[in-house]
Parts: C-alpha cells; sequence; structure tokens
C-alpha cells in the first residue's frame, strides 16, 4: 500500500508531520492508499482517535482525501506539491513565456508615487487605530468601480487577488465544501482550494468564460462558491460578455445562497468593458488587483462586497497582519489619481501581441485562444511532447497541468516579452510542437 515509505508518530501532529513529510519528498505519491485508521493506530501502537485526528488535519490542510469506503489517499494535487513547481525553466539563451509577469517596460515609474507618499506619512504617521483604508485609496477604486457598474458596498484592502479570495472563501465555506471554478483556471487558486480543505468542482469555459449550463450544473450538486475571472482570465484570456453576464446572472438567482467572486485582475490592462455579476446574490465578494498594471510588488488589492463579507474579511484580517501598509495605500492612490498609467496604451500594446500570435498560429492551422490579457492558450495533443518540443526550440511555455482539472491539455504562452520579430518563430515552433488537436474549445 505504502511501499517502503513508513508513517511514524505518536502524536496526531506527528503522524500528520510524516505523511505530509513523504508526500513533500515524493515518497506518498498522489492517489495513494493510506493505511485504514485502525490498522495505522495498531502499527504506531496509538488510539485510533488520534490517527482519525491527524488524517482530519491532513483533509483539511489539502494533502489526503478520503473517499468514503474506498478510505483515505493522497490527493491528486496535494497542497504540499503546488502547480507553480510545475514551471519549465528557461535553457541558457532562451526565452521565458511561463513566468505570467507583465511587461516591465509598460509599468509606471514609482519615484513620484513613493515620494508624494511619504511626504503624507511625513505629515501624519499612520498609527495602531487608524482606519484600514485610506481615503484617497478608498475614493478612486470607489469612483473605478462606479464607472464599471460594479455594486455599491464597503471596502477592505488586501495584499492581492489571491489573498482577498482566501479570506472570503475562508470567511463563509468550511472544510470539505465544494467551490466551483473554472477549468482551465489560476494554479493558484487551484492550489489553494485543497489547501483549505474545500473541494474544486470543474467548469468548463469558453471565450466568454464559464458555461452557465456547467455552473447550473454544479451548483445544484452542492457548491457552496463560484469563482469568476471577468477578464483576461488565465490562462486562456476569457472576458465575460453581455449576453453571458446576463446568462450567469439568471443561473445565479436561482442559487441566492452561493457566495460569488469576482476576479478582475485585468483591470487597467485590458480594453474590454467590465460586465459585473455582483449583487445577484447574497454574500458577493469583487476583487480588483494592481498587480498587472502597476507591479506586483505592490501586494494591493481593493475588495468590496455585501457588508457581511467585508466586515468579517476586515475582522479576521485585524486578527494577523491588521492592515495593509498605508504608504502603499496612498502609493496607489496617487498613481491612480495622476493618470501615471495609461491604460489605453497597456491594453493596446498587449492586444497587439496577443492577437497577431494568435492570428499567426492561425496561418498555420492551430487553434488559440486569447481574447484579452496577456496569455495565448494553446491546446495541444500531447502537453509533455508539446513543452519538450518548444524548449528544444528555446522556448520555455507553461504546460497546462498547472492549470487543468478536467479540460483537455494544453499550453499557456504569455507574450507580455514578445516583440513583432518574435511572432512568426515562436509561431512556426508552436505549429511545429502543438501536434493534431481537437477544434473544439478549450472547454
Amino acid at each position: 500500500m505504502l511501499g517502503e515509505y513508513r508513517i511514524s508518530g505518536r502524536r496526531a501532529s506527528e503522524i500528520a508531520a510524516s505523511v505530509e513529510g513523504g508526500v513533500g519528498s515524493g515518497d506518498l505519491l498522489p492517489g495513494q492508499v493510506l493505511p485504514p485508521i485502525r490498522e495505522l493506530a495498531a502499527r504506531l501502537g496509538v488510539n485510533p482517535n488520534t490517527v482519525a485526528a491527524a488524517y482530519r488535519t491532513l483533509r483539511e490542510r489539502g494533502v489526503i482525501e478520503t473517499a468514503g469506503r474506498r478510505g483515505s489517499r493522497v490527493r491528486s494535487r496535494p497542497a504540499t506539491t503546488a502547480r507553480g513547481s510545475l514551471r519549465i525553466e528557461a535553457p541558457p539563451g532562451g526565452r521565458d513565456l511561463g513566468g505570467g509577469n507583465p511587461d516591465p517596460a509598460l509599468l509606471p515609474d514609482l519615484r513620484e508615487a513613493l515620494a508624494a507618499a511619504a511626504a503624507a506619512y511625513a505629515r501624519r504617521p499612520g498609527l495602531y487605530g487608524d482606519p484600514p483604508v485610506v481615503p484617497e485609496l478608498a475614493a478612486a477604486a470607489r469612483a473605478a468601480m462606479d464607472a464599471d457598474g460594479v455594486p455599491d458596498g464597503s471596502l477592505a484592502v488586501v495584499s492581492g487577488s489571491l489573498d482577498a479570495i482566501e479570506r472570503v472563501l475562508s470567511a463563509h465555506l468550511r472544510p470539505g465544501d465544494a467551490v466551483a471554478v473554472e477549468d482551465p483556471g489560476w494554479g493558484a487558486l487551484l492550489d489553494l482550494i485543497p489547501a483549505l480543505g474545500l473541494r474544486a468542482v470543474p467548469v468548463a469555459m469558453d471565450e466568454e468564460g464559464v458555461l452557465p449550463g456547467d455552473v447550473r450544473r454544479a451548483l445544484r450538486a452542492g457548491a457552496g462558491a463560484l469563482v469568476v475571472t471577468d477578464r483576461a482570465q488565465n490562462p486562456t484570456g476569457a472576458a465575460v460578455g453581455p449576453e453571458r453576464a446576463g446568462e450567469l446572472r439568471s443561473v445565479l438567482a436561482e442559487h441566492p445562497g452561493v457566495l460569488l467572486i469576482e476576479d478582475d485582475h485585468g483591470h487597467a490592462i485590458v480594453d474590454l468593458p467590465l460586465h459585473p455579476l455582483a449583487g445577484t446574490t447574497r454574500h458577493w465578494a469583487f476583487v480588483r488587483s494592481v498587480a498587472k498594471a502597476y507591479g506586483p510588488d505592490l501586494r494591493l488589492a481593493v475588495l468590496t462586497g455585501d457588508a457581511s463579507t467585508v466586515g468579517r474579511v476586515e475582522g479576521r484580517q485585524r486578527l494577523g497582519p491588521g492592515w495593509v501598509s498605508g504608504i502603499l495605500q496612498r502609493t496607489v492612490a496617487h498613481l491612480w489619481a495622476s493618470g501615471a498609467v495609461d491604460t489605453v496604451a497597456i491594453a493596446r500594446s498587449y492586444g497587439e501581441r496577443r492577437d497577431a500570435l494568435v492570428h499567426a498560429l492561425g496561418e498555420r492551422g492551430v487553434t488559440a485562444y486569447g481574447r484579452s490579457g496577456m496569455n495565448v492558450w494553446v491546446p495541444v495533443h500531447d502537453e509533455t511532447g508539446a513543452v519538450a518540443r518548444l524548449l528544444r526550440a528555446g522556448w520555455a511555455v507553461d504546460p497546462g497541468a498547472r492549470f487543468r482539472m478536467a479540460s483537455p491539455p494544453g499550453v499557456r504562452l504569455t507574450v507580455s516579452s514578445l516583440t513583432a520579430a518574435d511572432i512568426v518563430p515562436l509561431a512556426d515552433a508552436t505549429a511545429a510542437a502543438a501536434g493534431p488537436v481537437r477544434p473544439a474549445g478549450h472547454g
């Protein structure tokens, strides 16, 4: 059952650490069955309740899963094996198209904004007990959301999109609950869900986002939450259009108790309008990160939602980091107010690179998806082979396994580092690597 690996420990924490260590080292493989509770308890000479507590801890951490009478087994993708570890490193002289980073040349110079934030701090340093959201950022964020039709709600500031999603999920769900997620979808989110002890339910998509029929099936099957990317979906570039938004609102209206989380990390790098779903359900959260347009290192996202959700997030935040630095908040507020970021030019730049690559691949008979944002998704017949062939040609791309659950194989290409001269050789290499695939979409 376990091969040569021996689980050890006398206390629940020690047993859990032993299993988690085996998973992390690769001695316990995904899908490997663990001993029944009573059998392992007898082997270790401990009470069965001790082993049960260890297994419960491992489930909550996303390391193992239990399937009734079939017992407990290591998750197919345990939280200790992050999808990010599947990254392919570019060889010397090669090009890295797998980082998912924005183009540094399009990020703003922060010196003026940081100086303005420092000057405000000199006039009045941030102190314990201050409001967690600085007024300048709240006003700028709310004005932008009003312009996009996001319903009015309380505001919180958190450390990026993933931090926001984690806090919202933790505020409403409990271990064992199911979360409907895009497939293919953001790898970090697919790691986070089992790490919280939750179950990810894949929802198929096309270029306009999640398919309403699949969402309806997931919610009817008991999913307690739905996470949707409005624009620049990672990895496919999908964007929710007006008709799709209307269809999804109708589905959500049938399930008013479902938690809805919208991720708008594509704000300021996409020229497509936002069609928010927020407000359709009783509990909802809308997250807007500044990472792609202003820089990942700012570690800031604005969150709005119903009063209960935002209140729970802020209450829990006070017991941890407390708040996001007011200096960072004022820096971002200054960038928004000063117009230091030319969002039209940024969207055009990414769009030209993305569209050129999709068009060039189409001319070579390769189906590719990339409606918005900085990524292109290419379905392939043999994912491992395609990645290896592209690597030999000097291009390091992301294997689709980082992003997939039940969807067909593919690779993700991030276009932010491409120049016009790169398009033809990259398209040639990708066409040679892709192999024959079904002409169907990526959902």
